[in-house]
């Protein structure tokens, strides 16, 4: 009798681990598609209130001639690109404090400073992500397309904003307010391989040293009017003598 209770009491506990390791599965993809808290709140039935950030940096970036691109492909060799230059992004942005917003298309939205403030960091944080990204994907060659190369372009803003989770069914982290939507403007009003950046994310950066601004003048940007804008060049490390 021992021994059967034995087997069984081992049963029970393999069914368990089993069980356990499943759903710890489940929690690391979802922590991966939402913020953490966004997660326990959705688990638990608590209502996700949404936050104001008084400071965030915003990415956007797109591929260059992509509409063209994919009347010259076949659906799935365009799932395999944005399948393989997104994998990419991803290894690139798990090396600074930032959050992957969502990908729309070809469209790679990426944020600092929420959900999770940093301080003054975000800029920077965002800046050097975005030039890691450049330099990855500078010469890019398309998979299916030998011999061409594929060329993004790189928006930044900062600003405040407002997050929060939106819909019951595949609810979505969103970020609203003019910062997103100039971070956007940055990008659509840039060119293939430059980051194009806003005079305010330009000063933040300007404190923190050692990032190469290039100005670019004064550009009408579509419901802004006139603005300064500047080409992020590169960051340069400091020589100690």
């Amino acid at each position: 009798m021992t021994g059967n209770l034995l087997k069984f009491a081992e049963k029970i506990k393999r069914k368990t681990d089993k069980i356990a390791t499943e759903k710890n599965k489940t929690d690391v993809l979802l922590y991966q598609m939402l913020p953490k808290q966004i997660v326990i709140n959705l688990k638990t039935g608590t209502s996700s209130i949404a936050e104001f950030f008084n400071e965030v940096t915003i990415y956007f970036s797109d591929i260059v001639d992509f509409t063209q691109l994919g009347a010259e492909s076949s659906p799935i060799e365009i799932v395999n690109l944005l399948n393989d230059l997104y994998s990419l992004f991803d290894e690139c942005i798990d090396k600074y404090d930032v959050y992957k917003v969502e990908t729309i298309g070809d469209s790679y939205m990426v944020a600092s400073g929420v959900p999770t403030p940093n301080g003054w960091n975000h800029a920077p944080e965002i800046a050097l992500m975005a030039l890691r990204i450049r330099q990855e994907v500078n010469g890019y060659d398309i998979p299916h397309m030998p011999g061409r190369t594929l060329k993004i372009r790189i928006g930044l803003h900062s600003g405040p904003c407002v997050a929060g989770c939106v819909g019951t069914k595949m609810p979505r982290y969103c970020l609203f307010g003019d910062t997103v939507n100039t971070a956007s403007r940055m990008q659509s009003f840039g060119i293939g391989g430059k980051i194009h950046i806003s005079s305010v994310t330009q000063e933040i950066l300007s404190h923190h040293g050692n990032f190469i601004t290039e100005f670019r003048g004064l550009i009408d940007v579509k419901g802004k009017g006139q603005m300064a804008t500047y080409w992020l060049e590169e960051f340069q490390v400091a020589k100690h003598v």
